[in-house]
């Protein structure tokens, strides 16, 4: 093989490919990108055998070819040498010389024969939709996904379509967040459950990409490609919590306040929380105020009060101040509104100017 290439592009398409690339006792080749020139492209790919990558590119290829280079190495040397523009790349053998500018370095490499297909979805379900507003419905969510594995269903990301929003999902049991995104394009979507790793994957590889993002699903897969980018990955086989049976019908208790005002007083409060991080919210309906408290024996204690819009019955529940303050990132305008049921049960946090998105936390025993 021998090709001459956009350093940019090709460094922008190697780093994509090495978050990517894993490792694997039994498939060494798995913690290696491989490079396949062939035409007038170069494909750039990877996978952990859970989600895969293959990014096009155009080069000047003079002579066809593919070769498997060490994933971390490679990224390395392109992103510290920071002369030439184009990259010169040529194996013989197990040998592959790459230059840049006055930098060359000569790579070990291992056979590619042994490297999977990364599968491409070719039947089935598929839709297009603005990048932005799909990747925002994943960033919504997926911080609010389990992080173990025992549960796969908890730890992914669950997509159905509803009336004429595309629902984004994800629950850890301890909390939920659930974010509607407008997509009247698409009818007849069987829903899926992306696992968080490839959710938080598919949110990097296309965050810079400003198009519509083409999407193909099939039982066990899923399939995106925009901009000479494909992206697969798995799909779990199971069966999300029927999630609308724990949020409340009806509210005892609303409160409206600033989301910048409720942000500070959490964080002030979180100085003063014991290891468990509780904080407890209190909310005076005849002061029409809401409190935050919290104490540590061993650094003292903290009361923040902010003025809102208070309705209702008076009441205290404490709550483990990360899961709250997780959801303020993903809620737009200045207003949010908090809303409890009732002693025990959660609390609900969505924005005051629309029901895009609706946060639940369970409070603590204690």
């Amino acid at each position: 093989m021998k090709i001459e290439i956009i350093k940019d592009k090709f460094l922008d398409a190697v780093v994509q490919a090495e978050r990517v690339s894993g490792k694997h006792v039994s498939l060494p080749v798995l913690s290696s990108v491989i490079i396949e020139a062939s035409g007038r492209n170069v494909i750039v790919k990877s996978t952990n055998l859970d989600v895969g990558v293959e990014i096009t590119i155009p080069a000047k290829v003079e002579k066809e070819g593919i070769v498997a280079i060490p994933s971390s190495i490679i990224k390395a040397f392109l992103g510290t040498v920071d002369q030439g523009k184009n990259v010169f790349l040529e194996n013989e053998g197990v040998i592959c010389r790459v230059v840049v500018g006055q930098n060359e370095a000569s790579f070990n490499t291992i056979s590619s024969d042994d490297f999977p297909v990364i599968p491409k979805v070719s039947s089935g379900k598929n839709f297009t939709i603005i990048a932005k507003e799909f990747l925002s419905g994943l960033r919504s969510v997926l911080w609010s996904a389990a992080v173990s594995t025992i549960k796969p269903e908890l730890s992914s990301v669950y997509i159905h379509e509803e009336n004429d929003d595309l629902v984004f999902t994800a629950t850890d049991s301890f909390r939920l967040a659930e974010r509607k995104i407008k997509a009247k394009k698409i009818r007849g979507f069987d829903p899926i459950l992306i696992p968080f790793k490839n959710a938080l994957e598919i949110v990097h590889t296309f965050e810079s990409f400003a198009g519509e993002l083409d999407i193909n699903i099939s039982k066990n897969q899923l399939s995106i490609l925009a901009d000479g980018i494909h992206l697969s990955s798995r799909v779990v086989d199971g069966t999300f919590p029927d999630y609308r049976q724990i949020i409340p019908k009806e509210f005892h208790t609303e409160a409206t306040i600033l989301k910048q005002d409720f942000s500070q007083a959490l964080k002030l409060s979180s100085l003063f929380s014991d290891n468990l991080n509780q904080v407890t919210i209190s909310i005076d309906v005849p002061k029409k105020t809401l409190g935050i408290f919290t104490k540590n024996n061993e650094v003292g204690e903290s009361k923040q009060i902010i003025k809102g819009a208070i309705e209702g019955e008076s009441i205290s529940l404490s709550f483990n101040h990360r899961y709250i303050f997780d959801c303020l990132q993903s809620i737009d305008g200045e207003s949010i509104v908090l809303k409890v049921a009732g002693a025990g049960k959660p609390l609900v946090i969505s924005p005051a100017s629309n029901n895009s998105f609706t946060y639940l936390v369970m409070s603590m025993n204690r």
